[in-house]
């Protein structure tokens, strides 16, 4: 999760060094771009959950089967999203609030971005395969390899190194499409020859149909959750954009401080599942209750350590993003009022993910849905109103706080009501 989070973290540090102007410009972009993320992100949790599951029941062709399918059912679906990002552009981003002077270097790395997209989804995915056989170890090695090359090509290609010119905006998204190819390259040779966890040949129109249908029951919601938060970042950077360049520029690099400051939370998120669903599919549903209790805690718990350290950090990190005295104080302003509810929105991150594990995507789905639209962006706004850019800060705080205690309460419900069918099917089984 470091590796993923810094392809955008790193592009938005050597963004920086080129202006303001830049420095906002790649800020809105980032609704845009973590929607195709959290598409594939969405459905790599129905393909995780749907592989894990049948491997505890011991059904490994299955799995294959599965796993085979939902590479192409993702490749396809955020091709077809990335064809529409591509061909709207311009409005999308006048819609979010881009003016003339922003908007020129959004096509810059837009164009490139999306074209080169289809390669960051098969990586993504294809990890999510090797964490539902259990291997959480080869999908962190694939991911820090792009990020190292993400890493040394940016400067590179940003500000030119010998021969080659100095592509600005372009060369970020380049970079990016680079590492991302080598990653597909390196994750379809270890799924389909190295591990044999997909098969090498296209599959019939049946079987495609089949774990279609399975896949994308949890997939579509899971998706569609992921993808109501970029949602809500794009509401959220229209009201910010109100407050001027300086500030939209400081709330991006807030974003990008918190994708880094959550990735625990986020890496739990990914690993949690795969064990919750291995043994829903074995029957232990009190490992499943164990382990989600377990995990709250130690998130908790983290996230007030990470708090206390972004205390201290909060100048060196916003000096490091911009030059501009207006940008650098409302950088530390975000980071030292927004990290006090990451513990909560930790929660919520992996009760969602876990209700997603139990195969009740809806259930996930709602609550997102209540998180962003009834909690977070509504609080955020009053608090806007109410204390300017400051106050947005501490409404999204006290909105993740009333969201944990709604998700913890209907986590238990939900998991009591799955307890109750297992002991029914239990029961069954023996008379």
């Amino acid at each position: 999760m470091i590796a993923l989070m810094s392809f955008n973290l790193i592009d938005t540090l050597f963004i920086g060094f080129m202006g303001t102007e830049q420095l906002a410009a790649i800020s809105f972009t980032f609704p845009i771009t973590f929607t195709v993320i959290s598409l594939t992100i969405g459905l790599g949790i129905g393909t995780s959950a749907v592989v894990a599951k049948v491997l505890g029941k011991g059904d490994n062709l299955l799995a294959k089967q599965h796993a085979t399918n939902a590479l192409i059912i993702s490749l396809i679906m955020v091709a077809f999203l990335c064809v529409v990002g591509f061909l709207t552009i311009e409005p999308l981003f006048r819609l979010l609030g881009a003016d003339e002077t922003t908007l020129p270097y959004i096509k810059e790395y837009m164009e490139i971005w999306y074209i080169g997209c289809c390669c960051l989804v098969l990586p993504m995915v294809g990890n999510s395969v090797l964490r539902a056989s259990g291997d959480t170890k080869t999908p962190s090695q694939i991911m820090a390899l792009g990020g190292l090359i993400n890493a040394v090509l940016d400067p590179i290609l940003i500000f030119g190194f010998g021969p080659i010119p100095a592509l600005g905006m372009q060369g970020a998204a380049i970079a990016s499409l680079i590492s991302w190819a080598v990653g597909t390259a390196v994750i379809l040779y270890l799924l389909a020859y190295s591990r044999g966890l997909i098969y090498r040949r296209i599959p019939s129109v049946s079987c495609f149909v089949d774990s279609a249908k399975v896949i994308l029951k949890i997939g579509f919601p899971a998706a569609g959750a992921n993808m109501l938060t970029p949602i809500a970042m794009a509401i959220l950077t229209a009201i910010v954009a109100v407050h001027g360049q300086e500030a939209v520029a400081a709330f991006g690099v807030g974003n990008r401080v918190e994708s880094i400051a959550c990735m625990v939370v986020l890496a739990l998120s990914m690993s949690l599942p795969p064990f919750i669903s291995q043994n829903l599919g074995a029957g232990n549903i009190d490992r499943v209750k164990q382990a989600y209790r377990k995990t709250a805690k130690f998130v908790l718990i983290w996230q007030l350590g990470v708090f206390s350290l972004l205390l201290f950090l909060a100048w060196p990190i916003a000096v490091a993003f911009s030059d501009d005295e207006t940008v650098i104080n409302l950088i530390c302003w975000f980071i030292w009022i927004m990290p006090l509810g990451y513990g909560a929105q930790g929660i919520i991150i992996l009760t969602n993910s876990s209700l997603n594990a139990l195969h009740l995507p809806m259930s996930a789905l709602l609550l997102s849905v209540l998180r962003l639209f009834l909690f977070y962006v509504p609080f955020s706004y009053l608090g806007g109103l109410i204390g300017g850019i400051y106050g947005l800060f501490v409404g999204g705080v006290i909105g993740n706080l009333a969201m944990m205690g709604v998700s913890v309460y209907t986590f238990n419900r939900k998991l009591s009501q799955v307890c109750a069918e297992h002991s029914k099917a239990e029961l069954a089984k023996q008379n």
